[in-house]
């Protein structure tokens, strides 16, 4: 599962300023990039990020951590404050390089960028700044026609519209978006496997302003794959005031730890 859990709760971070409408009907690729132009985030945040996660027989299993996001490089760094079997372990990627921090062992170990973080469904490379236009395109019809609809999620107008991957290294090869028509914030999402099966529907609950971008603090996964499983997010103590440096460190990742 994609935490879209965590690349969308900073990357759809939607700038409603300067909204403007499109002249004639859209193409997917002006939608795409109007998501991208207004997600595009050009401060530092530092936030909290807290998961519940619901498995079938499992019970909940709630998962929190703080969250540090350099905007200059895209680097990142990730300290678990719960449950107690992760609290004092953390995450850093800085430049190419993903490190991962065990604080019973006080060792890094270098790992791959679609490493789950914490026992979570997020991976590393959700925490990755990407342009949706770089990663997909439109899905077309028999007759070469862009799948594009108007559409109504509950009563907001909302236009619909399928993309295929244009890059091998993403989450799902196929998705269907359901964007507001009026200011381009994404509510829906549903992810697909290259046969076509559904495998997580992603509800966008709640947005909070930030200095005229809005951030999806509340978000609602569903696995489509494997019933009864879901993944709730929520968002808090979000800040976009510059980091020092020194915090995407190893250093500081393990004296933070102790």
């Amino acid at each position: 599962m994609e935490i879209l859990m965590l690349r969308n709760i900073f990357i759809i971070a939607i700038v409603l300023t300067t909204c403007s409408t499109f002249a004639g009907p859209p193409t997917v690729d002006s939608l795409l990039r109007k998501i991208d132009f207004r997600s595009n985030m050009v401060t530092d945040v530092k936030a909290n990020v807290n998961l519940a996660q619901q498995r079938t027989g499992q019970g909940t299993k709630k998962i929190e951590m703080l969250y540090y996001r350099r905007d200059s490089d895209d680097a990142f760094l990730i300290v678990m404050t719960a449950p107690s079997t992760e609290k004092g372990n953390g995450y850093l990627r800085t430049g190419d390089n993903f490190w991962m921090y065990r604080r019973n062992t006080r060792t890094f170990q270098h790992i791959n960028r679609d490493e789950n973080i914490g026992g979570s469904d997020a991976q590393g490379d959700d925490f990755e700044k990407r342009l949706l236009f770089d990663l997909y395109g439109a899905v077309t019809d028999s007759s070469g026609k862009e799948i594009i609809t108007d559409d109504t999620l509950g009563k907001i107008q909302v236009y619909r519209f399928d993309v295929k991957a244009k890059v091998n290294d993403v989450d799902y090869p196929k998705k269907i978006y359901w964007v507001r028509r009026d200011n381009f914030l994404v509510l829906k999402e549903q992810s697909f496997s290259l046969s076509g099966t559904l495998m997580q529907t992603a509800y966008y609950l709640k947005y909070t302003e930030i200095k005229g971008r809005f951030v999806p603090v509340n978000q609602l996964f569903v696995d489509e794959f494997e019933k009864g499983n879901k993944t709730m997010v929520e968002i808090s103590n979000i800040s976009i005031n510059k980091l020092d440096n020194s915090i995407f460190t190893k250093a500081y990742l393990e004296n933070l730890s102790k």
